[in-house]
């Protein structure tokens, strides 16, 4: 059976907002997420359907706070929480949040691959 633990897992991102260790396992890739400050990336997502991430997530909040805006609810967890965030959410998260999440590959590489575009254009904007 595949595993692996944050210590394990690749520094991919390390930025003043987040730090992100993540793997492939099997068709999922797992991420351990540290949120270094409050964050609302809902403009990274514009293009993708309904401009909201279209992959599923399913997750444990180890410390702090997350929440995923729906087009007609919220969905707020907070540590100690396991949970399913359905395609057509955008993330609220909050410095001090930990999370271990799991994402099916193909789906988040198409939805990460437009917010990469995003952040990309956002970086050569003019200030």
């Amino acid at each position: 059976m595949p595993r692996i633990s944050k210590a394990e897992a690749e520094l991919t991102l390390d930025e003043p907002v987040i730090e992100g260790r993540y793997a492939e396992l099997d068709g999922f890739i797992v991420g351990f997420e540290t949120h270094k400050a409050d964050l609302d990336p809902g403009a990274l997502f514009a293009g993708l359907p309904d401009d909201r991430c279209q992959s599923p997530h399913w997750g444990v909040v180890v410390t702090g706070k997350v929440v995923f805006r729906y087009a007609d609810h919220d969905e707020v967890y907070r540590a100690g929480d396991a949970y399913y965030g359905a395609p057509g959410h955008l993330p609220l998260i909050f410095a001090g949040t930990e999370l271990i999440e799991f994402s099916p590959t193909e789906a988040l590489e198409r939805t990460m691959a437009v917010v990469g575009r995003n952040l990309a254009a956002t970086a050569q904007a003019p200030a």
